[in-house]
This record gives C-alpha cells, structure tokens and sequence, in this order.
C-alpha cells in the first residue's frame, strides 16, 4: 500500500467517526420532535403533511397497529412501483421511449427498491425512463431507508419505554425521518456531486461521432439527486449500469470519497441515537466498537487478498503488485477494497469495482459481510436493528452461562421474546441455503451460472447472499434476468426485509410491556469490553458458522484450487 491509500482509509474513518455523535443526538431530536436548527424550515412542511393526509401527530400506536400501517404503506409503495415499470412507455419524462420492463422484471425491481435491497438485473441507462427513475426508484430510495429508521426507532422506545404498548406513530415517524433525516443530507451530496461532474439534467442523451466514423450516444439524465440517496440511504442502486464503477456516477477521488463514506455516515449516527433513546451512551460505543472491529478485520482481510500476485500467473514473466483486474485504474485497489468492504458491511450494494474479478478471499469477505446480516453497519435502522438481535442472543446465551435470567437494559427477556429471536436466525439461512439450493439444483436456473466450477457456485450464492441481506451488490457473472431468478430473489428480498421487520417490532412491544428492573451489582454489563467480546463471538458463532460449508463449496474451494494450481 502506498502512502495516499493510508490517508484514503484514514481520511473515511474521519468522516464517519467525528460527525457520528452529533448527527445520533440530531436524529433522536428529530423523532422525538424537538426542536432543532432545520424546526423554523421543515416544520410548516411538516404539519402540512399530516393535514394533507389526515394525519393525528399526537395519536400514538401499538405494535399490531405500527406494523399494520407499515406494511399497508410498503404494499402501496409496491403496487405503485410495479405500475411505473410495467407502463414506463406510455409515461412522460421518456425521451429514449424506452419500452415497459417484462412482467417478472418489473417484479423484481420494485421489491428491490420497496425493500432498499437496489438487486438491479438490468442497466439503468439502457432500461429505465428518467420517469421511472426518479419519480419510481428516487421516491422508494427515500422512503425505504426512511421505513428502517422508524422500525429503529419503534425498537428502540420498546427498550426504553416501560408499562406502556405504544411506540410512536408510523406516519409521524416516516415524515419526521424522510424531511429532516434524508433531504437535507441528500441536498448537499447532490450539490457537491454536480460540482464534480456528475450530470443532473432531463436533455437527451447526446450523440457524438468517435474518431472511427461510428455513432456514439452518451447516456446523460438527473443522475446527481439519485446517487446522493442511493449512497446515504444504503440503497445502492446505480442510475447506470456499472454503478460507481461509471464516471457519470462518480468522476473524481473527491467524489469516490464522500460516496464511500456517506454509505455509513447515518448508520454510525444512528448507533448514537439509540443511546440517546436508553439515556447511556456508553452501550452505543460498545455496539459501535463491535461494527468497527468486524468491518476492520474484513477490511483487512480483503485488502491482503486484493495486493497478492495471482497464483494462477506465477510461473509467467510478468511482474505483479495486486490484481487490478475488474478495478478501475483511476480508484486502484485500496480504493475498491474499501468500497467493497464498506457497501456489504451496510447493505448498501453500490460498487466501484466488480465484485466477481475479486480473488477467491477478497470475493468472500463482502458475500461473508452479508450472510451475517445487516449488522456491521448495515441499512440506515435496518443495520442497528439487526446488531440489538444478536445483543439481545448474547444476553440470553450469558443468562444460561451464569444462570441468571437474561435481560438487555433493565428488560427480562422471557419465553415470547427468545421465540422471535429465533425466528429471526432463520431468515438468512432460509434465503440464502434453501433458495440458492433451489436455483442450483434446477437445470433451467442453473444455466444462469457463466463460469464452471468452484465459483459458478459463488456466483450464485452471492446473488442470494445479496437479496436476502437487502444488498443489492452482485458478482455479475450470474446471468439473473430470467423469470425463476427475478421472482426467486425479489422473494428472498422480501423475506430478508420483513422476516426481521416483523419480529423487531413484535419485541418492541412486548419489551415495552414490561416494568424496568433496576441494574445491581449482580446486572450482566453490556458496555465493557467483555460484552464487546461476547458479542463479536456471538455473531460469529451463530451467524457466521451456519455457512461456513457454502462458503468452503465456493470461494474457499476457489483459493485452494488456485494456490494448488488446479
């Protein structure tokens, strides 16, 4: 590694870190409504929101009533969406009149967008109307990672609320989250991404003559506003086909920057909100020093494997210093290493490099980033979410070790909350292993797969890995555009998104039921590095071992076989 590739990684940990603790406190400000900078600005949009829909701000909810609201408004959004797609060549704003998408495609794409998965298994510029772009996918690109902060939320006032089964208001949430959390940030990264190039127009495509004599046309279109959400709402789907990887999406090492961390900005935050919510910060600088050691030893990981000669061009006289293969010369390897570390530790799935040119290790670090779960960062809520799960798995599996009755906060965790806990390690394992073992055992998907062998299969585990994890990145071998694929994954999408949703909230309320025990002398701490231990091993333990075999099939069988010339 060269000495800018130190200050690269240096220079991201700044951006997330330093800001975190003060975005957390303005995120927890802003969804318990007090007043902040943004109140004199967005309060008039805000309460002419509510009139507009009919909307009781003070009304509070129940957990049935939350979800059902929830999932009402993502069915919607869904219906919607799938309309847009399916009738794209009759609507305005088309200039390329680009068809309508197949039926399965259509699918496909809205439960990625409704789901902030972003699995796109088309390219933008060649398939989608600025229409379709933005009134379709920008509009689901805000209110997705707008849907995971307020299950956050709810989950979090489960935790520190007690006696009580209301979690706030679903509506008043999604506003409150979409006005101030969203807008503002995306405002400015769309501004500084125009200043550095990106395009943000509703013009033609241009047409130009290369130097050939052939005709060129240069996708142009409102790129700018869609990647700013894209990356700070870890949604990740590129307004272009190569995504990040593209110079329309991102130009300049000043852009490559801010894009990778603003994939992580709100996520980092959030960890802090959250311990505004249970009034001790000291359990988010646990939870965030467990993120930080997971994602640093990945990051590790897969820029070791990035910067070794490749075994298979041993004996031949060239020189080697890393593989750039599948890298953009601009960004080099430290570059795509950390974009490619950072987007599938936060579900974010956007990439400047292309996952499937990885080697064998450093492909499998962002596919073992995603079976964990959205926990190391992952989405905006979703992540944080899913990271109180496994607190919640270490406490109990502590509570058996010192046979003590397990509680997280003051909150015993009792019979109905270890059965949802339950529930929820079945999730990826579902999605991932069965629904991949479906595709990969049928002759008519399996011939999706380009590449034999060893990773063939990794091609088509990561592409599950993917959609169940509400990622949306892809090893890109895998041809995923056919009716079993699209319906396959859109499905594992749908579990991977609401096969957490539901069972957050049900602990929410159920935690919130409960009277708050005073901590003792004899309480389990969950703010020491003991507890950071515990849980790092716990989410490797039972999050990472359940696929240790898939992984041994795929890319562990890769680099063996490589090292081994095979």
């Amino acid at each position: 590694m060269q000495l800018q590739d130190i200050g690269l990684i240096l220079a991201f940990f700044v951006l997330v870190l330093a800001p975190a603790p003060f975005l957390g406190r303005f995120y927890y400000r802003v969804m318990e409504g007090q007043r902040t900078f943004l109140t004199p600005v967005f309060a008039p949009v805000e309460r002419f929101c509510y009139r507009l829909s009919g909307v009781d701000a003070e009304r509070e909810q129940d957990w049935k009533s939350y979800c059902a609201a929830l999932l009402a408004f993502n069915l919607a959004g869904l219906m919607l969406l799938f309309a847009i797609l399916m009738l794209q060549g009759v609507l305005p704003l088309n200039p390329q009149k680009l068809p309508g998408l197949e039926w399965s495609l259509a699918f496909n794409t809205a439960v990625s967008f409704v789901t902030n998965t972003n699995w796109q298994a088309y390219s933008g510029e060649a398939t989608l109307s600025y229409f379709s772009q933005m009134v379709g996918l920008g509009v689901q690109n805000f209110v997705s990672a707008a849907v995971g902060l307020c299950v956050l939320v709810a989950f979090a006032r489960g935790i520190s609320r007690r006696s009580t089964d209301r979690l706030g208001n679903f509506w008043v949430d999604l506003t409150r989250g979409t006005l101030y959390g969203l807008l503002p940030l995306c405002l400015l990264l769309a501004l500084f991404l125009v200043w550095q190039g990106v395009p943000q127009t509703l013009t033609d495509y241009a047409h130009a003559v290369t130097l050939q004599g052939a005709d060129q046309s240069i996708p142009l279109g409102p790129a700018a506003s869609q990647i700013a959400i894209k990356q700070l709402g870890t949604n990740g789907g590129g307004f272009f086909g190569v995504n990040s990887a593209h110079p329309f999406e991102n130009p300049t090492a000043w852009s490559n920057l801010l894009e990778v961390a603003s994939i992580i900005l709100i996520p980092a935050a959030l960890v802090f909100t959250f311990g505004h919510y249970v009034k001790d910060l000291r359990q988010s600088r646990a939870l965030l020093a467990c993120m930080l050691v997971l994602f640093v030893i990945g990051l590790g990981v897969t820029l070791y494997a990035e910067y070794q000669p490749n075994p298979a061009l041993a004996a031949l006289p060239i020189e080697q210093a890393g593989s750039l293969e599948g890298k953009e010369s601009r960004f080099g390897i430290a570059a795509s290493a950390l974009w490619a570390a950072t987007t599938t530790a936060a579900s974010n799935g956007s990439v400047n490099a292309m996952h499937d040119s990885f080697s064998a290790i450093g492909g499998m670090i962002p596919m073992f980033n995603m079976m964990l779960g959205e926990i190391i960062f992952g989405g905006v809520g979703a992540g944080l979410y899913g990271m109180l799960l496994f607190v919640l798995i270490a406490v109990f599996l502590a509570g058996l070790m010192i046979g003590r009755t397990p509680e997280y906060l003051g909150k015993k965790l009792e019979a109905r909350e270890v059965r949802l806990l339950v529930a929820t390690l079945l999730v990826m394992p579902v999605g991932v292993l069965v629904f991949c073992g479906l595709a990969i055992s049928l002759d008519g998907p399996a011939a999706s797969i380009t590449n034999p062998g060893a990773h063939g299969f990794s091609q088509a585990l990561y592409a599950y890995t993917s959609g169940s994890a509400n990622n949306g990145s892809a090893f890109a071998g895998l041809q995923a555009n056919t009716p079993f694929h699209n319906v396959l994954i859109g499905l594992a999408m749908l579990l991977g998104r609401f096969g957490y949703i539901l069972p957050v909230l049900a602990i929410a309320g159920s935690l919130a039921m409960k009277k708050r025990a005073p901590l003792g002398a004899n309480s389990f701490p969950t703010h020491g590095p003991l507890f950071v231990t515990l849980l790092t091993l716990t989410i490797l333990l039972v999050g990472g071992l359940t696929f240790l075999p898939a992984l041994a099939l795929g890319p562990i069988a890769e680099h063996l076989a490589l090292i081994q010339g095979f």
